[in-house]
């Protein structure tokens, strides 16, 4: 017997817009990791802010969970229904309606992916500065709700720092219209900071106001082979000083990601032999290329002669460029051709890496002494992805993700530094929160979604008002 929610939709929308029974593709219960749960009961399609709306004061009548889909490539689990749920699936709303150059702003729907935001504003000359691996498939509104990071934080920031202004729907169908196109507000609370970061549990985003720049002339992307972490540092300075504000990725990969990536993902070459204890992948982005060019020569050569990297070539095209950063952009193939293994996501004071990556391999070594550990990530802003190998057939993978979690704490680390907590992470958010910052959370999402409506399994436990 369907719940009494499923007719009332089915009055209030057409049939493309309400799914249920066999018309619920599997792609609305399973997510990037193959994990499938069980069918929600109805899948909500919405075209427009005022569907979501309407489609969430329903609910909120009615005391329905919701979860909110955008590209499903989350890897923390924030996406997979519970029983009971229903789907809000934003795919139709995957409009750009607007670049406006004169303002350095684009506004776009929530199912906007990543990579079609770049490609529109490039037609204007201009760049939307986020970028990571799941460029293609990610959503604008699931990069707000992790505050995505990626390749550029080291000179744009997290998305946090990217978006204007929201238009956000709170579990009521309140709608609060805060798509504002510029920079300065000191109006009171900054409402939309409430959205961002926090998984679609205080309410879901439909539009947003995001922060575009104009597209450097040029860009040199650098592959340097390196002795050791201190040799990573000693680098990371010499780039800040060398190439200032024009240094926009600094990516470090350890030897066994990178003989993974080369040797074990399809389509991927090594343009630097095999076997360095580490890897930089460095991009400085400007608006005289031969300038540009000569500056990089000059730092490579300087670190060169410092006996900082061994070995370095720099692409000599834009395919070529693309082909570094496709070694780097393989961390989700390695993992699958590495597999039964354990990811994370942790950020650190970058003083603290080498300790802590030495501390965690010998910890993971003494339950599985065959264990691998590959290490990367963006080292320029503190953020690592830590991932451990573990031997079959015993499933190691809790123990493996206590080791890395509890280590990150002693470090004084976060657990998440963009992938965010949702599900499979809710357990270790004490390890980065106060007791008190938790209650805080706990606070907010009560003030806002007093019933535990959206996305109810997310971040942090809460208990629902009647």
């Amino acid at each position: 017997m369907q719940p009494a929610i499923i007719g009332e939709l089915r009055a209030a929308f057409d049939a493309t817009t309400v799914l249920t029974g066999d018309d619920i593709h599997a792609r609305y219960f399973t997510d990037v990791r193959d994990e499938p749960v069980p069918p929600p009961i109805a899948v909500m399609r919405p075209r427009t802010t005022e569907d979501v709306s309407k489609f969430l004061s329903l609910c909120h009548k009615a005391r329905v969970p919701v979860t909110t889909q955008g590209g499903m490539t989350g890897l923390v689990g924030a996406t997979l229904p519970f029983a009971g749920e229903i789907v809000l699936s934003m795919e139709r709303m995957n409009a750009i309606e607007e670049v406006d150059i004169g303002g350095a702003v684009v506004i776009a729907q929530a199912a906007v992916p990543l990579q079609r935001v770049h490609e529109r504003v490039a037609e204007h000359g201009f760049m939307y500065p986020l970028d990571l691996g799941a460029r293609g498939t990610c959503t604008i509104g699931g990069n707000i709700s992790t505050n995505a990071g990626g390749n550029r934080v080291i000179r744009y920031g997290m998305t946090r720092d990217l978006v204007l202004g929201l238009e956000a729907v709170l579990a009521d169908g309140t709608v609060l219209r805060g798509l504002r196109k510029y920079i300065k507000n000191n109006t009171g609370t900054d409402l939309k900071q409430l959205f961002i970061g926090t998984e679609g549990t205080l309410g879901v985003v439909t539009r947003a106001a995001l922060r575009i720049f104009p597209a450097p002339a040029e860009q040199q992307v650098a592959l340097c082979a390196l002795p050791s972490f201190n040799a990573v540092r000693a680098l990371l300075d010499l780039s800040r000083k060398r190439l200032g504000g024009e240094l926009t990725a600094f990516e470090v990969m350890c030897k066994t990601y990178y003989r993974y990536a080369t040797e074990l993902v399809k389509g991927v070459v090594a343009p630097l032999p095999a076997g360095s204890p580490f890897y930089i992948l460095m991009e400085s982005s400007g608006s005289d290329g031969e300038r540009l060019r000569g500056d990089v020569e000059k730092l490579l050569e300087e670190a060169l002669g410092k006996d900082i990297i061994t070995d370095a070539t720099i692409a000599s095209s834009g395919a070529a460029a693309a082909a570094i950063w496709r070694i780097r952009d393989s961390s989700v193939e390695v993992g699958r051709v590495t597999a039964p293994s354990v990811g994370s996501d942790i950020s650190l004071a970058i003083d603290q890496m080498e300790p802590f990556t030495v501390a965690i391999e010998k910890a993971i070594k003494k339950v599985d002494k065959d264990a691998v550990m590959t290490v990367l990530g963006h080292v320029g802003d503190g953020n690592l992805h830590v991932n451990a190998k573990y031997s079959p057939p015993a499933d190691k993978h809790e123990e493996m993700q206590e080791i890395i979690y509890n280590t990150t704490a002693e470090f004084g680390g976060s657990i998440s530094a963009e992938h965010g907590i949702g599900i499979s992470r809710k357990p270790y958010l004490k390890l980065s929160r106060t007791a008190e910052e938790i209650e805080t959370m706990r606070r907010l999402k009560r003030a806002l979604d007093p019933h535990n409506l959206l996305n109810p399994g997310a971040v942090l436990a809460v208990t629902r008002e009647p």
